[in-house]
């Protein structure tokens, strides 16, 4: 543990606060945190916490920076991030370990999330050349119209604890090499990995001789995390977390009229037909209910078994699960660690017990492990898709299993919940797959096809409908959130002809 804290340049006590005007910051107006091992409760270091005037002086410098930055040309901004992606290489196994340390996850999940930073860099480069925009045909004569896209200004992040530095490049690398300038306002519960990446960074820009695009501050409160949303400077806000706050933050900002960028929960489903695979579907289930300990917004959370293929996939779901490894998330062969916190586990039992009240049948699991740390066993319940808990996220590592006689209905319950994030089927019957993924089909954001709901990859875009925002980060066309559209017309004639064939004369 101490090993890791060391190669990543942390100590006991840790600085929560970069700007670009003043480094870190020496401010100790700000209350303590302390960064704990859920595995076993330890401490592994402290942060001193951000001041409002820690706030203010980040957002004045980034407004600062922002206009040196802008002016570089795209594929400048890339070659900063090509470098960053490139120490994150060299840094993989420390940053990886640190991860793990902090959110309990295991140590492939940890080194997975640190190679999503990795590729989504590799993204950002090859889309700073590619910034497009249309050419339009103008209806007027000698007049050439086009649009172009131009950098917003100060992107605002705020990231959640199950994927501390991942969802951060997300945002970050894109904004980047789209001209913006991004304050990081991290989750308490994961500040060292956050001081961390904020250290690798600022080596790498300031040995390039570029300027300090990435700022920081973690707070201890939720007071400077609504000044936060609630401030007109900040252009662009991306959320990551829960839905009641995320619909807060959104509310927030638009009542100033700003723009928000929304990743909230998921209630995650697999269809699993009379047709499926269940080589396949049982490991993807498996890796989808208890990777990162149900601890992802695309967990799987529910999966509808058709009615003659139930009893088949429950007895092999219980023999998978008693084969998880439970424990130490550092060592090799453990496929499941501890939730985050205390409270995680509260909300475990809690939800376990609200299913039995509704008359839920525990298949396996249901259990707190003994001794130090947050460790639960992964837990399958025979359920209703109607109960109330059913229809709730709850992040933890438990699994719904529902009944279905027809693929239509399946559906039905499929959609019946609030958020709208991933999507799954298995099925070996073409066109079961293409209604499911038609208009009729999921209402999710992501659907896939005989692969599960959690592990998307950079090149999509990633985000779902519903209570889970509407948002869209990572691939595809995600860039344009983190700039503005501007459509100009150039009249290159001796004439003033008006759009739409309007005669508007007047003397000379």
């Amino acid at each position: 543990m101490r090993e890791v804290i060391t190669a990543l340049e942390l100590s006991e006590l840790n600085a929560g606060v970069w700007s670009a005007d003043g480094g870190w910051s020496r401010d100790s107006g700000g209350p303590i945190i302390e960064s704990r091992d859920p595995a076993t409760g330890d401490v592994l270091a402290r942060v001193q916490t951000a001041t409002a005037a820690d706030y203010e002086r980040i957002v004045v410098s980034s407004r600062a920076v922002f206009a040196q930055w802008r002016a570089l040309p795209a594929p400048r901004r890339g070659e900063a991030i090509r470098l960053i992606g490139a120490e994150l290489r060299k840094h993989k196994d420390a940053l990886g370990s640190l991860v793990t340390l902090e959110t309990g996850k295991i140590k492939p999940e940890g080194d997975g999330e640190v190679q999503e930073m990795i590729d989504i860099a590799d993204f950002a480069v090859g889309q700073s050349r590619m910034l497009y925009g249309l050419t339009m045909h103008s209806e007027r004569p000698q007049h050439r119209m086009y649009e172009q896209w131009h950098p917003l200004g100060l992107v605002g992040i705020i990231s959640a604890f199950n994927f501390p530095v991942a969802v951060w490049s997300w945002n970050a690398f894109l904004a980047a090499v789209c001209g913006d300038v991004c304050i990081w306002k991290p989750s308490p519960k994961t500040p060292l990995t956050a001081i961390a990446m904020q250290r690798l960074a600022n080596r790498v820009l300031e040995t390039n001789g570029f300027p300090g695009i990435f700022q920081l501050f973690i707070s201890a409160g939720d007071d400077l995390a609504e000044k936060f949303v609630d401030d007109r400077r900040i252009d662009l806000l991306s959320f990551t977390g829960s839905t009641a706050v995320g619909r807060s933050v959104g509310e927030r900002v638009s009542a100033r009229l700003g723009k928000s960028l929304l990743e909230l929960g998921g209630n995650n489903a697999i269809i699993v037909d009379e047709f499926a695979n269940l080589d396949l579907a049982v490991p993807a289930i498996v890796f989808g209910a208890v990777g990162t300990a149900g601890q992802r917004c695309t967990s799987t959370r529910r999966v509808f078994v058709h009615q003659s293929r139930a009893r088949e996939l429950e007895n092999r779901l219980v023999r998978a699960y008693s084969q998880v490894r439970i424990g130490n998330p550092l060592q090799a062969g453990t496929l499941m660690g501890p939730l985050i916190d205390a409270a995680a586990v509260a909300r475990y039992q809690g939800a376990i017990e609200a299913a039995q009240q509704a008359g839920g049948t525990v298949l396996c699991g249901n259990k707190r492990l003994p001794g130090a740390g947050n460790f639960v066993e992964p837990t399958i319940i025979r359920a209703r898709n109607d109960w109330p808990i059913v229809r709730t996220e709850t992040f933890a590592p438990i699994l719904y299993l529902i009944e279905f006689t027809a693929l239509d209905d399946a559906i039905a319950m499929h959609n019946a919940v609030d958020h709208g994030l991933s999507s799954a089927i298995f099925t070996d019957r073409l066109q079961h797959a293409e209604r499911f993924l038609s208009a009729m089909g999921s209402d999710c954001g992501i659907a896939n096809v005989n692969i599960g709901t959690s592990g998307a990859e950079i090149g999509g875009a990633f985000g779902g409908e519903k209570d889970t925002g509407g948002g869209r980060e990572s691939g595809s066309d995600a860039w344009k959130a983190y700039m503005r559209r501007q459509t100009t017309t150039i009249n290159w004639s001796n004439e003033l002809p008006l759009a739409q064939g309007i005669d508007f004369k007047v003397g000379p």
